[in-house]
């Protein structure tokens, strides 16, 4: 009876390793994959406080808490879905499909850098993003709302096949469980950091009628430092777009089967880190980045020249000058 006893005990210690493995290996993961995606996730961090500029400071809150709920339905309702099935059935696609979006992010990038250069716009008026709701007029706020949740959803895509990618392996109730706790991590840190930089001149407002000095001084120095991290964040955005657009693609090759670009770029990242003692590593990471921007920069501009010669693309250009 005790022998029995002990044994079932022995089992239930050996389960409970199990599980506690699976749960390190399924936190593991999620890092991994959440990791993976920060380049998107900068971007869509960057992108989502321009559809709030503009509205009265007690809607800002409300409106980006609506904005929330429908990246994570985005994400859960109709992505997640669309990438498991993908992944159970066709995970051969998921490389094309992986190309195809980071196309799409260096296009948005390139467009942004051609915006920049060229004194006007993106293809939709705003440096490739929806108009803001506040200078449309009408219902403006359901208006800002469905495009930010509309651009969210490209981006989201992107960062859900992109965290896919990095758990392929797993079988099938461990990816669900990494890619619903990935959806739920990103869409809170986003949406968080947008509230807090949305709501940063507000704060400063606060603290500037203080009593206190130096309150009144981190106010004035919040007030007046908006508008430059607002242009901060765009440029990073624009530079994440191309850096993870480009490594996507560079990556991408190799796995078709293409090996020639990625082994270039992989040899001079091989060198610089044995070259450079100390900080070879960092170079080395700094030179794979470099390259990936270059390569989404090349594609994207590519895609721009081809958007603005195509009669839709001609079309578009004219529809947006007044």
């Amino acid at each position: 009876m005790s022998a029995g006893l002990f044994g079932l005990l022995d089992d239930i210690a050996a389960l409970a390793r199990l599980a506690a493995a699976s749960i390190d290996d399924i936190g593991a993961a999620t890092g991994k994959a959440t990791a993976k995606a920060a380049g998107v996730v900068i971007d869509d961090t960057a992108v989502t406080p321009q559809y709030v500029h503009g509205i009265t400071a007690d809607r800002e809150l409300p409106v980006i808490k609506r904005i929330a709920i429908g990246s994570l339905r985005n994400k859960i309702v109709f992505i997640l879905p669309a990438a498991l099935l993908l992944s159970q059935f066709a995970p051969w696609l998921l490389t094309p499909i992986l190309m195809l979006g980071a196309t799409y992010l260096c296009f948005e990038g390139a467009e942004k850098v051609w915006g920049w250069f060229g004194k006007h716009d993106g293809h939709d008026g705003h440096d490739g993003h929806a108009t803001p709701a506040a200078a449309s007029g009408g219902d403006t706020e359901k208006y800002m709302v469905t495009g930010a949740i509309r651009t969210d959803f490209i981006l989201s895509a992107e960062i859900m096949v992109i965290a896919l990618n990095e758990v392929a392996h797993q079988s099938f109730l461990p990816r669900l469980i990494i890619l619903v706790i990935v959806a739920l991590v990103i869409t809170a840190a986003v949406y968080g950091v947008v509230a807090g930089i949305v709501k940063m001149d507000d704060i400063g407002l606060r603290l500037a009628q203080l009593k206190s000095r130096f309150a009144q001084k981190i106010g004035r120095g919040l007030v007046s430092g908006m508008p430059k991290l607002l242009s901060a964040l765009s440029i990073i955005g624009t530079i994440a777009m191309l850096w993870v657009g480009g490594h996507i693609l560079l990556a991408g090759t190799d796995t078709l089967g293409w090996h020639t670009l990625y082994g270039l770029v992989h040899h001079a990242e091989e060198w610089v880190h044995h070259a450079v003692q100390g900080v070879g590593a960092v170079l080395a990471w700094l030179t794979n980045t470099a390259a990936s921007a270059v390569i989404g920069l090349t594609v994207g501009a590519v895609v721009v020249a081809i958007m603005h010669v195509l009669p839709f693309g001609k079309k578009d250009k004219h529809e947006a000058t007044p």
